[in-house]
């Protein structure tokens, strides 16, 4: 009785509105799982039980899982062996202040295109001794890393992101999916000022509403501010000590990044090959970029065990405690993604695809406001249901079909605001598995990190508005660029001379 009505939106709102009051992340994710496990099986409590139960199972990536576990062993191996440390001494000499640190950490972050989960993941264990040299706070640290994960991801077509776009694109569209996710680059406006934003606000220094009230706490030896559990305080020492052996170097840190990522891209382009891919971009387009991560991170730990063990830089016990050890690092993102893949699992059941469909009618009003309109949406799906990959399966096939042999240059735009949109829900949703994971990689309290990248991400927003407006009217990139370039930076420079600006502070020592 509740499938594809608006009760489809009940579990993933109490979830968020739970997350945000109580600050206890693993409860309300929970609640949202049993209150669509209950709707999706009409009331019936085991009937609920059960859903709940095979939802969970059915909804679980074990590849992602894996990988974690993989990922955090590295960390471990990277930590335990002194190579972190000696990393840490290596950038501290050459990067001389907290700007410097910020800029490496963003400039990382863009590097690192291939995959998001492997760029949250990534970035926050490389450079987190780096930033807490410098006092950066970790809600910092965890919004550098969110903000360049997947803004970069939507507008790199060499991305396991480009993959899932292209798939999403219906046959028989009027161009091919890759050269439409070309085509839509130009115009991501979220994506492009978010890595904007990022950049200009750690080179000007400027930090605003909680952040700012963060950095204050870090500046004065608080790196957490105080608050909530969830990926806080998960390293019992400090991640610069290293291990009984400590005589790791900075190649033993360097090396096996190179390794993993050298490897994670040539998976892509051979399991690419696999499922059918004739070129380069066929083979990212097709790929299995889970399966790809997996392998390279398998390739990585075997890497380590050869760099490692005959120079003697760790032992054969510490390597293989780092297995374990490394388990218990990523524990916390595990189960929350394990909870938020479920909550997803229950609103699919319940319908939430379906009623979106039915409930949005895009042909209607002007056209040239059509850009902001299906970018609002799409914010709002990807908030609700913690996806942006969901949200392009269910808008990217409605606007191409809206536009198709009437206005292609149109259809970019909208796709393009379809992608920004559903980049943009799925950094400000706390049940998003992307922002889960940018909290783990820079082991920052949650809901710090959710709160603070809100009020960034609001500012944003607030120039995409008027952005797409702009855009569906005069169809002109460069113009669209320029003008929101300005209003970005304007608003930027108002809140440096009014840090509290519009934003409460709400965060103390």
């Amino acid at each position: 009785m509740f499938y594809g009505t608006w009760w489809s939106l009940v579990p993933p709102i109490v979830a968020i509105v739970l997350a945000l009051v109580t600050k206890e992340v693993y409860l309300s994710l929970f609640a949202g799982c049993a209150i669509g496990a209950f709707l999706s099986a009409d009331l019936h409590f085991w009937t609920a039980f059960d859903t709940l139960y095979n939802t969970m199972i059915d909804s679980v990536d074990f590849s992602i899982l894996m990988f974690m576990i993989l990922l955090g062993m590295m960390v471990m191996l990277m930590q335990e062996s002194g190579g972190t440390r000696a990393y840490g001494e290596w950038a501290s000499k050459r990067l001389k202040n907290k700007r410097s640190a910020l800029v490496a950490t963003s400039l990382l972050g863009v590097i690192i295109f291939v995959d998001d989960y492997f760029n949250c993941l990534t970035v926050g264990s490389v450079m987190r001794p780096v930033t807490d040299k410098y006092k950066i706070s970790r809600a910092k640290l965890a919004y550098i890393i969110d903000a360049t994960a997947a803004p970069v991801c939507i507008i790199a077509p060499i991305s396991s992101w480009a993959a899932a776009v292209n798939s999403y694109v219906p046959a028989g569209s009027s161009m091919s999916g890759f050269q439409m996710f070309v085509s839509t680059i130009p115009f991501n406006l979220y994506a492009l000022l978010t890595l904007y934003m990022v950049f200009f606000t750690s080179i000007a220094g400027i930090d605003f509403g909680l952040m700012r009230q963060h950095e204050i706490n870090a500046a004065h030896g608080d790196l957490f501010t105080s608050g909530g559990e969830a990926f806080q305080h998960q390293e019992t020492k400090d991640p610069t000590e290293g291990g009984r052996y400590a005589k790791g170097k900075v190649i033993d840190l360097v090396a096996p990044m190179v390794v993993m990522i050298g490897t994670a891209i040539g998976a892509m382009i051979w399991t690419g090959h696999l499922n059918g891919g004739t070129n380069i971009v066929e083979d990212f387009a097709q790929c299995s970029s889970s399966e790809s991560l997996v392998f390279a991170s398998l390739v990585a730990v075997g890497f380590t065990l050869v760099l490692y063990l005959p120079r003697r830089v760790i032992g054969f016990r510490d390597f293989m405690n780092s297995v374990p050890e490394g388990g218990k690092l990523m524990m916390p993102a595990i189960l929350i993604l394990t909870l938020a893949w479920t909550l997803k699992g229950t609103t699919d059941k319940l319908g939430i695809a379906d009623f979106i469909r039915s409930s949005v009618n895009l042909s209607s009003g002007m056209m040239g406001f059509v850009p902001v309109i299906v970018f609002l949406i799409a914010v709002f799906i990807a908030f609700s249901s913690g996806t942006s990959w969901g949200t392009f399966a269910i808008l990217v096939p409605i606007v191409v079909n809206m536009f198709a042999g009437v206005d292609e240059k149109k259809m970019i735009i909208a796709v393009s605001a379809v992608l920004a949109g559903a980049v943009c829900g799925d950094h400000v949703s706390p049940i998003s598995d992307t922002t889960i994971m940018s909290s783990a990689g820079a082991q920052s309290n949650h809901i710090n990190h959710v709160q603070t990248q809100l009020q960034y991400a609001a500012v944003v927003v607030s120039v995409c508005i008027p952005g797409f407006i702009i855009a569906g009217f005069t169809e002109n990139w460069l113009l669209t660029l320029l003008i929101c370039g300005a209003l970005l930076t304007a608003a930027l420079l108002w809140l440096g001379r009014h840090p509290d600006g519009i934003f409460r502070k709400g965060v103390t020592k």
